[in-house]
């Protein structure tokens, strides 16, 4: 997204919103290099707000997920997950807030690799902006 974000408009912010605790937000920021802000919500109460659900351990823990982790063990050895030490059951998602305020647009994620495509996001920018 980082690549397109150009074609959001001038008039448009993006913000990424993470729930990780304080202590892990700055080596977060700086492992991703988010060329936009982000903002942290350890407790979650945007996540509430906006009605992005839990995901059941079944949905989070699937047969790729295993596979990652193994992989990550297997190229940065077992240090690579003493980092997961948050909510992985929480699921995020995505929202357009119209120059108005409210919500114009939302995806609620089903999984941890449910997300819209950058194209879906921008034509909602765009529709709310009209």
């Amino acid at each position: 997204m980082s690549d397109r974000l150009n074609e959001f408009g001038d008039d448009t912010d993006v913000v990424l919103i993470t729930f990780t605790d304080d202590d892990h937000l700055s080596e977060y920021e700086l492992n991703h290099s988010f060329p936009f802000p982000v903002l942290n919500d350890p407790e979650r109460s945007l996540y509430r707000a906006y009605g992005f659900p839990r995901a059941s351990l079944r949905r989070v823990w699937s047969f790729g997920v295993w596979r990652k982790y193994a992989e990550l063990i297997r190229e940065q050895g077992f240090g690579a997950l003493k980092k997961a030490s948050e909510d992985t059951l929480q699921l995020g998602g995505d929202v357009v807030i119209a120059p108005n305020g409210t919500l114009a647009w939302g995806f609620w994620s089903e999984g941890p690799d449910d997300r819209p495509s950058v194209d879906d996001l921008i034509a909602a920018v765009r529709h709310a902006n009209t």
